[in-house]
């Protein structure tokens, strides 16, 4: 086992959970998510500072609010429509739908709920306003290579990607 403590420029290998506080599993990463530490990959919440000065074999637990994780839950990104004013192929829970702004950004939205005739789409990450219990085991720490440098993983819980 590696004595090498995480710190800037080291790579680090884990494997993580997210539940809610009652224990029920939300996310869970069983393959490795590498990244390396202190690099443009940020984890949400803290999780940079939790495992920084962990070594491999450790496991660290920290609890997340909504504004540390995945932000409050907006509701100006949630609409509801008649389900006749939406295409088939969306008419089915979990459907994504691009939608673009006047800017020109185009967002995913996913359908959360249809009842009574209504679709219901939600733009705001599915773990958005919820509290968290996140679980990561560190596998590896070593230093950094180039190729490591330019095979950078993102992963779900990244600042710069929502699944």
């Amino acid at each position: 086992m590696s004595e090498e403590i995480i710190k800037h420029g080291k790579f680090v290998s884990l494997t993580y959970s997210i539940s809610d506080p009652e224990g029920h599993v939300l996310e869970q990463s069983d393959l490795p998510v590498s990244y390396i530490h202190g690099g443009e990959t940020e984890l949400i919440g803290g999780m940079d500072r939790a495992v920084a000065g962990k070594r491999q074999g450790d496991e660290v637990m920290l609890t997340l609010t909504p504004e540390e994780g995945f932000g409050e839950h907006d509701p100006t990104l949630t609409f509801t429509d008649d389900i006749d004013n939406v295409p088939p192929q969306f008419r089915q829970l979990g459907a994504e739908v691009q939608m673009q702004n006047d800017d020109g950004e185009v967002k995913s939205f996913f359908v959360t709920k249809i009842e009574n005739g209504k679709l219901t789409v939600d733009g705001n990450h599915p773990l958005a306003g919820k509290t968290l219990m996140v679980k990561v085991r560190i596998l590896e720490v070593r230093d950094a290579t180039k190729e490591d440098a330019a095979m950078q993983t993102d992963m779900p819980g990244q600042s710069h990607t929502l699944n």
